[in-house]
């Protein structure tokens, strides 16, 4: 029905969420009535992007004084350096941040 579209555009609008969302929610609400549409289900663990050596690497780094010429380090300027120094293959700078502010590391 075109009205329901229209109508799921009007709640997602509204509630600041993706149109899939409400629709996902109406469809665990005809499964399983309120408590299936309002609970969120468990989520898989997520793997560790970085291993313990690696994480107290980046803490210590992150602790040390800054490269020659910069007044202190950036997110990407640490994940630059575990990738040169050869601690990883490959890290975002979204993956240092978050590793900081779990250990609540400030750099400002």
């Amino acid at each position: 029905m075109d009205w329901e579209g229209e109508i799921d555009k009007a709640i997602a609008q509204y509630l600041r969420v993706n149109v899939s969302t409400v629709e996902r929610t109406r469809a665990r609400y005809v499964e399983g009535g309120i408590e299936l549409a309002v609970q969120d289900r468990p989520h898989p663990p997520k793997q560790r992007k970085l291993d313990g050596q690696q994480e107290a690497f980046l803490i210590a780094t992150a602790c040390s004084d800054a490269p020659e010429g910069r007044n202190r380090w950036t997110m990407k300027l640490l994940a630059e350096r575990m990738v040169s120094l050869n601690i990883v293959d490959s890290v975002f700078k979204e993956t240092v941040r978050s590793y900081l502010k779990k250990t609540k590391l400030n750099l400002g």
